[in-house]
C-alpha cells in the first residue's frame, strides 16, 4: 500500500517534478499538493501542471487530512508555515527548501523535538558524497592550502551563495574546526590579498545552469579540484523521495542525508 505525501511548494520547479517521480515511482501516493496563499496555480491539477495528464488533485492552500509525511520545498516563510502546520499534526517533515537563515535552524530545532524532521541543502548522493570527500580533503592538507568554493545556478536562483555551497562550506568548516566567520564573500577592492585560514565563497548566475559546486585547494606548485555537476533536478528529487520514505517512521528528532544513506 502506498504511504500518502503531501508536497509543499508544489507548483514550484522541484515541487512539479516531485509531483512526476513521486507518480512514476509508486511508492507514495500524493494526497496534497499545497502553495502559498494567492498563489496563481491554486484550484488548478497537479498534474496537469507537471505535464503527466490529470490527477484529480487540485493545488490547494491547506490539507483535507494529514498525510504520512510531507516534503516542502518552497520559501523560507513556506518553510516555517510547514514547520506550524506539520507540528501540529504530528506528519513528518523533509525540508529541501535553501536560503534558510540561523532563526529558521532555529525553529527547526524546535520542531524537531516534537516530530522527526530532515532538512538537507541538497539531497543528491553525489552531492552529499563530495560534502563528505571535502571535509576529508581539507582535514588530510591543513592549513597549507587555499581553499575556495564556487557556485553556478540559473538567472532566477534568489539566494547566494547556493544552500549547498554553504553546505559544502561548512563541511569543511566542521572538519578543519573552523567557524564561519573564516568565510569571505565576493572579494573586492584595491587591497584585498588572501589571508591565512580564509575560505572564498563565490556565486555565479548563467542562463539555465542547473547547479555545479567546485571546491579548490590550492598551495604553492599543486591545486585540487573537486566538482559537482547536476545535469537536472531529478536527482535531487529521487533524493528527496527517497528522504521522505526513510523518514516516515521516524521518532522525532533532526536529521540529515548521512542518516538516510547510513554515513552517521
Amino acid at each position: 500500500m502506498s504511504m500518502t505525501l503531501s508536497i509543499i511548494g508544489a507548483a514550484g520547479r522541484m515541487g512539479l517534478r516531485l509531483v512526476a517521480l513521486a507518480k512514476a515511482g509508486g511508492m507514495l501516493e500524493i494526497t496534497s499538493a499545497l502553495e502559498r496563499p494567492g498563489h496563481p496555480a491554486l484550484g488548478r491539477d497537479v498534474g496537469e501542471l507537471a505535464g503527466i495528464g490529470l490527477l484529480n488533485l487540485s493545488v490547494q492552500e491547506r490539507w483535507d487530512a494529514p498525510p504520512r509525511v510531507a516534503i516542502d520545498f518552497s520559501s523560507p516563510l513556506g518553510t516555517r508555515n510547514a514547520l506550524d502546520l506539520c507540528v501540529k499534526n504530528r506528519v513528518p517533515l523533509v525540508i529541501g527548501t535553501t536560503g534558510l537563515r540561523d532563526e529558521d535552524h532555529r525553529l527547526i530545532d524546535q520542531a524537531a523535538g516534537k516530530i522527526a524532521v530532515l532538512q538537507a541543502p541538497n539531497m543528491s548522493l553525489g552531492v552529499n558524497l563530495l560534502f563528505k570527500i571535502a571535509a576529508q580533503v581539507a582535514a588530510t592538507l591543513g592549513e597549507d592550502y587555499d581553499i575556495e568554493i564556487v557556485e553556478a545556478h540559473h538567472r532566477f536562483k534568489k539566494d547566494a551563495p547556493s544552500g549547498t555551497a554553504m553546505g559544502l562550506a561548512d563541511a569543511i568548516l566542521s572538519a578543519t574546526g573552523r567557524g564561519r566567520e573564516a568565510l569571505v564573500y565576493d572579494r573586492h577592492g584595491e587591497d584585498c590579498p588572501r589571508q591565512p585560514g580564509q575560505i572564498g565563497m563565490h556565486a555565479l548566475r548563467l542562463g539555465d545552469e542547473v547547479g555545479r559546486h567546485t571546491a579548490y585547494f590550492a598551495t604553492l606548485g599543486e591545486r585540487l579540484e573537486l566538482t559537482h555537476a547536476a545535469t537536472n533536478r531529478d536527482t535531487l528529487v529521487r533524493g528527496a523521495l527517497k528522504a521522505a520514505v526513510w523518514l516516515s517512521d521516524k521518532p522525532a528528532g533532526r536529521y540529515g542525508m548521512s542518516d538516510v544513506l547510513g554515513w552517521s
